[in-house]
């Protein structure tokens, strides 16, 4: 029951869909009518606002952060693979994912993983974030710098102690990088577009 309690916990924060709510608030209109269709910041980006993709990364990367410090305060299973924390980290990112308020069709995950990885622990969550930013900065393409990142979380997890986080990590970047098999079609093709654009 703990277990369910705590996959439940991460999917309903994870759930949120921010993005969506931001741009609507702002009067951007409804995202997913514009380019990826995705609630993510990348995308709210596309409306040519900074502070609201800002906005939506920051709280994105809250509702990852929050279910996990909760979790952690209810339920004490350091090291267990199926501990409530680790299916609370899985549950968060469905729920951004595969949001009930959307008909489960949400955004994919990376900002949301990044807030999930600070909550198991911070280097996990610096490793994130610096693979992130050096991938973003050579390549300048989100989905290459995403995918980046949540396997070189997975991996952080075992080489700086983590390890019981392994597991949940390891899913999460398998579900994120089938989240991204369109954008892996057009990266193939040569026509992925760079942060920023409208396209």
């Amino acid at each position: 029951m703990d277990q369910f309690l705590g996959f439940l916990l991460g999917y309903a924060f994870g759930s949120v869909p921010f993005g969506l709510l931001l741009a609507i608030a702002a009067g951007k209109g409804d995202i997913r009518q514009i380019g990826s269709g995705n609630i993510g910041a990348t995308n709210v980006l596309r409306t040519g606002s900074k502070w609201l993709a800002a906005a939506t990364l920051l709280l994105d990367l809250g509702k990852g952060l929050l279910p996990i410090v909760i979790a952690k305060a209810l339920w004490d299973m350091p090291g267990e693979i199926l501990a409530p924390v680790p299916l609370a980290a899985v549950g968060a990112v469905v729920g951004h994912c595969f949001p009930v308020w959307l008909k489960f069709k949400g955004g994919k995950g990376v900002a949301t993983n990044l807030g999930v990885s600070l909550g198991l622990a911070v280097p996990i969550g610096l490793a994130y974030a610096g693979v992130w930013l050096v991938m973003a900065f050579a390549f300048r393409i989100s989905s290459v710098a995403g995918m980046s990142a949540v396997v070189g979380a997975a991996i952080a997890a075992y080489a700086l102690g983590f390890a019981s986080y392994g597991p949940a990590l390891g899913v999460i970047a398998v579900l994120i990088i089938w989240l991204h098999r369109a954008n892996i079609g057009r990266l193939l093709r040569g026509e992925e577009p760079k942060i920023g654009s409208k396209l």
